[in-house]
């Protein structure tokens, strides 16, 4: 039967939060599943080609808060297996490619439909116990988010393919959004459970096939991901799932003359890495590649002297500490006035050191362990550093034991110099610096604030003032891609704030967006001239 129908999905609208209260049955579905989840050992295989693949080289999955615990063993992927990757996703192309554009979403949303529905406790129990996240932080993410962004998503594709040329009686004008020519290469980050099922879902949506390079920490539950989405009927090949060692795994990829695009979410460093040795094979490549990254961040609060107290210490207690300021959005450091931090200084140190800390399975609990040994390790070094400087005071916090999990306090630091360490560079932990400026040197600390740090992620202002809110607009333009007013400088929502930012923050493609899909597209403009001329000489040439 001809399919010659014009279909477009109506805007989604975001999905619900579940509140877990106590005695709901979201919460007693939840406790079971950690139950059952921490209870056995998984084996975890490579998908390839859609068969599992076992190499024999293995990693382990160990709950952040008992590191002692393994839930899940991994097989690592080798030059082999990126090859049979490779292969299966060309292959998968010539397919997948073809296929009307409606039918591939529809398989995303089938897959949103599942994560929101039956699988729903079974995607927040592996992204608590492999993540570290406590449920709320889960649910918004590995629930929520993931099931926003594959809605929205076949939403933003349909608006891009109606997008279309005027055309005349003689000529029709269409514009064909077409896949890009080769594969893409997905590489996900351990923290937000839905980037790590964004990244390859976005650009298969669009026609693409992917080769999916997931964080070694969060294997668990971004291999649920992939059997979700086969359950769901995304065909053999078109997503390849392949852990494994990032830099190996990227250093065969990038070779590959078919590499059409890389959609990355991780650490500056390793992207600019990834940047320069894309130029270097660039003659090897069919095509230029598309390069897409969200990287790091060093993002503020920026107060002023009219900012409301409690509105503040909320802000900067939600915004350092939520996931253990394990989120490249997560405030890490804050410029207030004098004024302001007598007034708060006392509420913010009781209600940081009141936190309540400890395992995810414990509701009541605010904070919980940081990702791993290096992770921890790293943190404490800044905390290390901060207590032996002469320019730095521990405000709160400050502590940290790893004998079970890997447990750090809630660490504020306060220095007197604008552009201590802590202040400038990227830290990934439960720890926020806080510069305090004079009361009428407001503007001279918006500009500290726009050329302390190279990134430009997100940031907010908490101010009553509109005049002041309008100068840190205009002063802080360029030093965040997500600029919040009155609130934390977290949380972004798909189809509300498009997430991204610029500097050496990445490429600012701005995921669960129309900006971000549109960089897996590579249109065609198509003419049709109706009655062609007949005669090459045009009316000018008649006279001299």
């Amino acid at each position: 039967m001809p399919d010659n129908s014009v279909f477009a999905f109506a805007r989604p609208t975001n999905e619900p939060v579940f509140s877990y209260a106590a005695g709901s049955e979201e919460k007693r579905q939840i406790k079971d599943k950690l139950v059952e989840f921490r209870s056995k050992v998984i084996e975890i295989p490579l998908l390839v080609g859609g068969k599992e693949i076992r190499t024999g080289n293995m990693g382990e999955i160990r709950i952040p808060h008992n590191h002692r615990h393994v839930i899940a063993r991994y097989h690592k992927a080798g030059k082999k297996e990126v090859d049979m990757a490779i292969a299966a996703a060309m292959e998968a192309k010539k397919r997948w490619e073809k296929m009307q554009w409606d039918r591939r979403a529809a398989i995303f949303k089938k897959a949103a439909a599942l994560i929101a529905g039956p699988y729903r406790a079974d995607i927040n129990a592996a992204t608590m116990l492999g993540q570290g996240k406590n449920i709320y932080q889960s649910e918004i993410d590995a629930v929520c988010e993931l099931v926003d962004f594959l809605e929205f998503n076949a939403y933003f594709l349909g608006e891009i393919y109606k997008e279309q040329p005027d055309s005349s009686r003689d000529i029709i004008n269409q514009m064909e959004y077409r896949a890009l020519e080769g594969f893409v290469f997905a590489v996900s980050p351990f923290n937000f459970t839905a980037i790590g099922g964004n990244l390859p879902a976005a650009p298969a949506m669009a026609g693409n096939t992917v080769v999916w390079k997931p964080a070694s920490t969060a294997v668990y539950s971004n291999y649920l991901i992939m059997k979700i989405l086969q359950e769901a009927g995304l065909p053999a090949g078109v997503i390849n799932f392949i852990p494994g060692q990032g830099a190996q795994i990227g250093d065969y990829v990038l070779e590959s003359p078919d590499l059409a695009g890389v959609h990355f979410t991780g650490s500056t460093e390793v992207f600019r890495s990834m940047w320069k040795k894309v130029g270097g094979n660039i003659d090897k490549y069919k095509t230029y590649p598309r390069l897409v990254g969200e990287t790091g961040g060093k993002d503020f609060v920026m107060a002023h002297s009219s900012a409301e107290k409690d509105e503040l210490v909320t802000a900067l207690v939600r915004g350092a500490f939520e996931y253990q300021g394990q989120k490249c959005s997560a405030a890490s450091r804050a410029y207030i006035p004098a004024g302001k931090w007598e007034e708060i200084k006392e509420t913010l140190q009781n209600t940081v050191e009141n936190l309540a800390m400890g395992p995810v399975e414990d509701f009541t609990n605010f904070i919980n362990a940081v990702i791993d040994r290096a992770s921890f390790e790293k943190i404490t070094e800044y905390i290390k550093y901060a207590k032996a400087s002469p320019e730095a005071e521990i405000i709160a916090g400050g502590n940290w034991d790893d004998a079970e999990g890997y447990f750090i306090r809630p660490t504020v630091i306060k220095t007197g110099n604008p552009k201590f360490q802590t202040m400038q560079e990227e830290i990934f932990g439960p720890v926020l610096t806080i510069y305090v400026y004079p009361d009428d040197g407001y503007d001279d600390a918006l500009a500290l604030c726009n050329e302390t740090s190279p990134y430009a992620l997100t940031g907010c202002v908490i101010a009553r003032d509109k005049s002041a809110q309008q100068k840190a607009l205009e002063t802080l333009t360029h030093a965040a891609g997500n600029f919040y007013i009155n609130d934390k400088p977290t949380a972004a929502v798909v189809g509300q704030q498009p997430f991204g930012g610029s500097r050496a923050s990445g490429t600012n493609d701005k995921a669960g967006s129309i900006w971000n899909l549109i960089r897996w597209i590579s249109p065609r403009a198509l003419k049709e001239t109706l009655n062609p001329p007949r005669d090459y000489r045009y009316p000018f040439m008649e006279e001299k």
